[in-house]
């Protein structure tokens, strides 16, 4: 029986083969989504070799990107460089600049 090591650490990331936490999921969603597609696309009648090909090239793509992007990024990578693209670059301030400064007086 072969023996896999996975990581039950409390408060770390989930890790398999050195793949850790969403890219774990993009690896296995994204096989997923590319053998439904071979067998659409086997099932419509395209040629078998043509499948075949496009599957194992696609699933190859697929392994070595997730492999490069797990590298390049790290554990939570993938979601600070989202969270850096929907930041904004500049904040709008629509009040008059007299408001701005305007002081409050307290209540007697």
């Amino acid at each position: 029986m072969a023996d896999y090591p996975i990581n039950r650490g409390i408060g770390k990331p989930v890790e398999f083969k050195g793949l850790k936490s969403q890219y774990l999921f993009i690896f296995a969603g994204g096989l997923l989504a590319l053998f439904v597609l071979f067998i659409i696309m086997y099932m419509v009648g395209i040629n078998q070799w043509v499948c075949i090909i496009f599957g194992v090239t696609s699933a190859t793509l697929l392994v070595w990107q997730t492999f490069r992007l797990n590298e390049k990024y790290g554990t939570h990578g993938l979601m600070k460089l989202s969270a850096r693209k929907s930041h904004p670059f500049h904040i709008i301030n629509r009040k008059a600049i007299s408001r701005l400064f305007h002081l409050k007086q307290a209540s007697k």
